[in-house]
């Protein structure tokens, strides 16, 4: 592997665009776009206060930048460096903002979620979507870009609209049978709107693009229910992680569950590899040329290497208790992720921070299981084959594939630790984010095609 050099950063605001051409980083008031092949700045933009959130257009040749506090919004050009566009919510405030499929229109969320603004930039035209649902993810786009999907609330009930992206048109307005709906999200192919309820109650409801209800789903009752969701890449799968601490996989065509993935504290079948990452620490010598990277700068006269060993079963992992008079509290699946290519599902039960379950689809059956020393913060497929990328905060990088696992540590002279990570569309290199920098991590060729 090799590294770029680091670069500086506001609030973990970096992005490639779709095309994979350029990336963007945000440093206070500024935009930087770079050529990712070289990293050479090719444009630079001032905006008018600090940039609290930054998005490209699907065909990365606009950007968004987002000053919330100040309910502003900023449109840079790559193709028209002279060109911008400004839009000001007024009195309305902002919340958020985003890009339509086309990448001709912004949408924006004002404050207390009172409406939606459709900004186009092509007419300079002006939509209004009222009672806008505040809540997880109450806003899904179908993957070919035709639809949106809305989640509202009006009278103390739900409901959900479908709008046409070409024109802003209702297609659909339709209530659910939610209490206090939490989330909305399209399968694959934009047939299928998976609708979830609060977490109070365990409910999933499945309703087709006419507004029809396919299927109703739910586990148990009279305990705290769904945490996270995801479609496979295929859309055969919806998985659905709990705060019972397991992944319940439903099957497209009756909507059943057809397994349930538990997350044991002990692995006992020898099938499973355990890799666990271990530590070891070394004193710097008078002749060393230059002493590695470490984490910290108190712990300047050690070097601390890692390496992932095979632990024999049986295996106890680590368990975190939660903490009963805390709100949100820390037991269940919080994350999980296919792969692309549909052969693996990655999941973290958030009371074993330490641990990233791998499971096999086609089995259905825990394939891996990975513990590291620190909490991960967070992991991500490679976009082109089964490779996971996982952060835990230090200063380290840590690769997954069913060949092996690897920790690499980033060679930076100053303490980099590694809050979150993206892929490059090509899974070609890394995008690295610590606190105030970022870098890029280039995987070599050799290590592609295995």
């Amino acid at each position: 592997m090799n590294f770029s050099e680091v670069f500086k950063l506001s609030s973990q605001l970096c992005r490639f665009s779709p095309d994979g051409r350029y990336l963007a980083s945000c440093v206070q008031y500024r935009l930087v776009v770079r050529d990712v092949s070289t990293l050479q700045i090719l444009q630079l933009y001032t905006c008018l206060d600090q940039i609290q959130h930054v998005e490209w257009s699907a065909d990365s040749l606009f950007i968004l930048c987002a000053m919330y506090k100040r309910g502003l919004i900023q449109v840079w050009s790559l193709e028209q460096p002279d060109w911008h566009c400004k839009i000001d919510e007024g009195s309305a405030g902002l919340v958020a903002s985003f890009w339509s499929p086309d990448g001709r229109h912004i949408l924006n969320t004002t404050e207390f979620h009172l409406r939606i603004t459709v900004w186009s930039l092509c007419t300079k035209s002006v939509s209004y979507i009222k009672y806008p649902k505040a809540c997880q993810q109450g806003v899904a786009f179908t993957k070919d870009g035709r639809h949106m999907a809305l989640a509202e609330r009006r009278d103390c009930q739900d409901y959900i609209s479908i709008f046409v992206c070409s024109n802003w048109q209702l297609l659909r307005h339709f209530g659910t049978e939610t209490q206090d709906l939490a989330g909305i999200d399209w399968s694959p192919n934009g047939c299928v709107l998976a609708v979830w309820d609060t977490p109070l109650q365990f409910k999933v409801l499945l309703y087709s693009l006419d507004g029809r209800l396919l299927s109703t789903y739910s586990a148990y009752e009279w305990s705290l229910g769904i945490k996270s969701v995801a479609w496979s890449p295929s859309g055969q799968f919806l998985a659905i992680g709990s705060y019972d601490e397991k992944v319940r996989i439903l099957n497209h065509v009756t909507w059943k569950p057809i397994t349930e993935l538990e997350h044991s504290a002990t692995i006992n079948d020898p099938k499973i590899v355990v890799y666990k990452e271990m530590e070891t620490c070394r004193a710097f010598r008078d002749e060393d040329a230059s002493p590695p990277t470490v984490p910290n700068a108190t712990s300047s006269l050690f070097s601390t290497h890692s390496k992932y060993e095979i632990s024999p079963s049986p295996f106890s992992l680590r368990i975190v208790k939660p903490d009963p008079d805390r709100a949100n509290p820390k037991i269940g699946v919080g994350a999980l992720a296919f792969s692309p290519d549909n052969r693996y599902l990655a999941t973290k039960n958030d009371n074993m921070p330490h641990t990233i379950w791998i499971w096999d689809v086609q089995k259905m059956k825990l394939f891996v299981v990975l513990e590291q020393v620190m909490d991960v913060r967070f992991f991500h497929w490679d976009p082109c084959q089964s490779r996971l990328a996982i952060c835990t905060g230090n200063s380290k990088v840590y690769l997954w594939s069913p060949t092996g696992c690897v920790s690499v540590q980033v060679p930076t002279q100053d303490s980099f630790h590694v809050l979150s990570l993206c892929w490059h569309s090509s899974g070609n290199s890394l995008l690295l984010m610590s606190k105030d920098h970022f870098c890029l991590c280039y995987l070599e060729i050799e290590e592609n095609e295995k």
